[in-house]
């Protein structure tokens, strides 16, 4: 059960429920990142219901009924990649709302994360979540995202396009 509004209060909704309603829920995004400008991006597994195949921001997912997006951040890491011991920084909040193919709409109400990869960081992706993992520099993701959208999630796109400096600072002007 995710945390979705159901006219307009928050009510515990499966979250399958909610993509084919397109219902407004909580989500969170987390970015990892690496010497400065290289980011941390995932293939999403086939078996995944929508975006089978895209490449995605280092992890996202919806927290639980009563988890707080701080918890919901390091657990999905975790989950997703294997990493643990790193303390992603809140850099703010996004709405979008995205066709994400097969009837499915994601709405989400996001808290949007940030953190910084230790010096020899390893990690181990889960098979039923991510089938690759890449570094990739800031300003080459901007540009491939733009050449090829339909290789990567919409959300991703929508970060990059309209959220680059909440999320990334700086780097999103250099």
């Amino acid at each position: 059960m995710i945390p979705a509004w159901v006219d307009g209060v928050l009510t515990p909704v499966e979250k399958l429920a909610a993509h084919q309603r397109g219902l407004r829920h909580k989500a969170v995004s987390v970015f990892v990142i690496r010497n400065r400008t290289e980011v941390l991006i995932q293939q999403r597994a086939m078996c995944k219901y929508h975006t089978p195949g895209l490449w995605a921001n280092t992890c996202c997912t919806h927290p639980e009924w009563d988890e707080s997006p701080d918890k919901c951040a390091r657990r999905r890491l975790n989950e997703e990649l294997g990493i643990s011991r790193i303390f992603p920084s809140h850099r703010g909040q996004v709405e979008y709302r995205a066709d994400v193919g097969n009837g499915l709409i994601e709405h989400e109400l996001v808290e949007v994360y940030l953190a910084h990869a230790p010096q020899g960081m390893t990690f181990t992706p889960n098979p039923d979540e991510v089938m690759a993992t890449r570094w990739i520099d800031f300003y080459d993701l901007k540009a491939e995202v733009s050449r090829h959208p339909d290789r990567f999630t919409p959300w991703l796109s929508i970060y990059l396009e309209r959220h680059s400096a909440m999320i990334f600072g700086a780097l999103s002007n250099a």
